[in-house]
């Protein structure tokens, strides 16, 4: 009886990422997009107008990977001004970092803003609580796939616990929805102090779809700082961990 399961398992392969600074991703996936402007852009006039969350910018050109949904429909409306590549490294310490311009070859991270306590306390052990404020679960899911056997995240100590008292920082994901607010500030006293905010999935970065719905509420975003910006609809694992390893100053690019 166990053969067959050897034969299955043996199928799979090796799953197991054994260096996590040496990912590439796989050409289909959609991450730090190319811009490049020509002199008739109204093929970029008309993808801003299809866009839903209104992340393509016109004048001057540009694509805020805060708002954007990654849904490509845009690089097919304009194929000759934007283009998808497959680099996952999108996250940064910078809200205004994730707004993409022609002739940026990389999204900046801004190292020098990065708090000292942070890999100083964090480097060796970093426990998060993640709170989603009215999210739709697929950055959520995204966000366990980081400490499953393929991505073992937890080999640097980083991991998601249970309670906010026993936590190092909070992960956002979700618009922030009014309902959530409360909770939401709540999560956030009851961790102890030094503390650090981790805002993923771009409906967490800009509210998204639901931006202008009366039934959000992003004061929190306003009152308190927040250490990591990382894009992405739903967030990729990689980018994650990405933007962690980073933050924690576990990795250079």
């Amino acid at each position: 009886m166990i053969f067959p399961k050897i034969k299955v398992l043996h199928s799979h392969g090796w799953q197991y990422i054994p260096d996590l600074n040496a990912v590439e991703l796989t050409e289909e996936f959609r991450g730090r997009p190319i811009l490049t402007p020509t002199a008739d852009m109204t093929d970029v006039e008309a993808a801003a107008k299809l866009c839903p969350t209104k992340a393509i910018s016109t004048a001057p050109f540009s694509l805020d990977l805060g708002k954007c949904l990654f849904c490509g429909e845009c690089a097919m409306c304009a194929p000759r001004n934007i283009r998808f590549t497959n680099d996952y490294k999108i996250g940064s310490t910078s809200r205004q970092a994730l707004v993409i311009k022609p002739g940026d070859e990389k999204v900046e991270f801004h190292p020098e803003q990065v708090r000292e306590d942070i890999p100083k306390l964090f480097g060796k052990a970093l426990k998060l609580r993640q709170v989603s404020a009215a999210g739709d679960a697929s950055v959520e899911m995204e966000l366990n796939a980081s400490g499953n056997v393929n991505f073992d995240f937890g080999r640097y100590g980083v991991e998601f616990v249970a309670s906010p008292r026993h936590a190092d920082g909070v992960v956002i994901t979700g618009p922030i929805s009014k309902n959530m607010a409360e909770a939401l500030d709540i999560c956030y006293h009851s961790i102890p102090e030094p503390k650090l905010v981790i805002v993923c999935g771009s409906e967490a970065c800009s509210g998204g779809l639901f931006s202008e719905s009366k039934a959000i509420s992003r004061e929190f975003l306003e009152r308190y700082h927040v250490d990591l910006w990382l894009p992405g609809t739903p967030t990729h694992p990689m980018t994650f961990i990405d933007g962690v390893m980073n933050l924690l100053r576990l990795k250079k690019r």
